[in-house]
């Protein structure tokens, strides 16, 4: 796979989002991904209710299970891996929930900010 696609913001190896629920474009557990996902599900989130609510609002429910998308649903204290548009959107809207931004893929920075993405992290010591 392309180094592009496998590499944090700051250029390192990505870390891993979450394996308890199973994240990313190719739910490996992490915010890698490939030219197709045109979502860029490249920020790795810590969700809260006030944005599973907000996303749902917006059309995106995140919070029932989906079974047959091998999919659980969240709640809030997971980690998902979400499109970097969302998470700005949410920014915007003052909803936006913290991030893990070793886990957050460089090609959200296509979309955001590195500060603002420092800014709302909860990985950096």
């Amino acid at each position: 796979m392309d180094n592009k696609y496998n590499k944090n913001v700051f250029g390192e190896q990505i870390e891993v989002c979450s394996k308890e629920t199973m994240t990313g474009y190719l739910r490996n557990g992490s915010c890698v991904t490939l030219d197709d996902d045109v979502g860029s599900h490249t920020v790795c989130a810590k969700v809260t209710n006030e944005f599973l609510e907000y996303s749902r609002n917006k059309g995106n429910d995140l919070v029932t299970p989906r079974p047959e998308l091998d999919f659980p649903g969240l709640k809030e204290g997971d980690k998902w891996c979400l499109c970097a548009s969302r998470w700005l959107e949410a920014l915007n809207d003052n909803v936006a929930p913290p991030i893990l931004i070793k886990s957050t893929n460089i090609l959200a920075l296509e979309i955001i900010d590195i500060d603002l993405l420092k800014k709302h992290a909860i990985d950096l010591f």
